[in-house]
């Protein structure tokens, strides 16, 4: 075992899909921190209950993605410094939906 910290053991930024031709809802996206990608960090996948449902490190281009059931999501970024941002997404079967994401520290 290495002395390097373990995440969750989703592989980061998600699961990589050259095109969605198995009809499957895939939200995925990038997250920028002052204009940067940011290479640190979750995003988690919430139903539309609010419950927490997947969670995926975000890969060195602060890319995430998950594969998801059709209807609504919201997706949370959490990062260093307690910057974080929300979401919220449709997702419908054989379609991708991408978002960018912006995440900022809170103030004080």
């Amino acid at each position: 075992m290495s002395g390097e910290p373990q995440g969750c053991g989703a592989p980061a930024g998600g699961v990589a899909v050259t095109e969605n031709s198995s009809g499957e809802a895939i939200i995925e996206g990038t997250v920028t921190a002052d204009g940067a990608p940011a290479r640190v960090g979750y995003a988690r996948l919430l139903n539309d209950d609010g419950e927490f449902v997947a969670e995926v490190p975000l890969g060195e281009d602060g890319g995430f993605r998950f594969f998801a059931a059709p209807g609504n999501w919201t997706v949370r970024v959490l990062a260093p410094g307690g910057a974080r941002a929300e979401e919220t997404v449709t997702a419908d079967r054989g379609h991708t939906t991408t978002l960018a994401v912006s995440v900022t520290a809170p103030v004080g």
